[in-house]
């Protein structure tokens, strides 16, 4: 065994089919996650056959003398071969858009005029909305926040912040120096934010449950929860666009 990567005697095409068979739950896994945070209109047959494509490039590419495992790798391109696809279409109207916008400035706005982290009602005030309003702005936008903590910088000119680094840049010093920052920034980033928010980013993103599986641990409803994950997401999202350097500065 190494990194993960079974070496055996059969022949290389064999062995390229059982490494594929035995990834595809990793391939559904991805793709289910990802499909949950979208509209209704994306197929998910889709994306698990984009992400086969991500998975069965993995494996042609992977190095077992590498220090990484194949899981970790596989991974890595089967994200990045579905959000790429997803970037191709327009599933995410622009109203939409601009109330994640709208959403991510009110709190930075409320968090430097309070000097802390602003409150659901505190956000909600600063867009001269009510909660309840401001939680159907949450569930409304929900999709748009795909890969919004990998790809930021807007609807264009965005760039790669954590898991989109192409393969021949990887080990670069610069890339791991930008790694490293914005690990940092994450990192302050969470432990500013509310408890419970921070609660279900780590279930979800850390231990991979599903809202629903997060729902039962926090004694909340599956709803409130994704609207949770979503001010969470805009919360480090807007924290890191403001201290992170864009192609045109500061």
């Amino acid at each position: 065994m190494t990194n993960g990567y079974q070496l055996t005697a059969e022949s290389p095409a064999a062995e390229r089919e059982r490494l594929i068979l035995e990834h595809l739950p990793q391939v559904r896994l991805i793709a289910r996650r990802i499909h949950e945070r979208l509209p209704g209109s994306v197929c998910l047959d889709d994306l698990i056959s984009t992400g086969v494509v991500g998975l069965i490039s993995a494996i042609d590419h992977f190095d077992p003398f590498l220090n990484v495992k194949l899981k970790t790798y596989a991974e890595y391109k089967i994200r990045g071969a579905i959000l790429d696809s997803l970037r191709g279409l327009d599933w995410a109207p622009r109203q939409k858009r601009k109330k994640a916008k709208l959403i991510e400035s009110a709190i930075f706005k409320a968090e430097q005029r309070l000097r802390c982290t602003p409150s659901e009602e505190e956000i909600a005030r600063e867009l001269n909305l009510s909660t309840d309003q401001y939680h159907e702005w949450l569930v409304e936008i929900r999709g748009v926040n795909v890969g919004s903590l990998e790809y930021s910088g807007g609807e264009e000119g965005g760039r790669d912040l954590l898991n989109y680094i192409s393969d021949n840049e990887e080990n670069w010093p610069s890339r791991i120096l930008e790694r490293s920052e914005l690990e940092r920034l994450l990192a302050e980033a969470i432990e500013k934010m509310p408890y419970v928010e921070r609660t279900v980013l780590s279930l979800y993103y850390h231990e991979e449950l599903t809202l629903r599986e997060i729902s039962k641990v926090v004694d909340l409803h599956e709803s409130r929860v994704s609207q949770l994950k979503t001010q969470g997401i805009l919360r480090l999202r807007g924290y890191i666009e403001k201290r992170w350097p864009t192609r045109g500065g500061m």
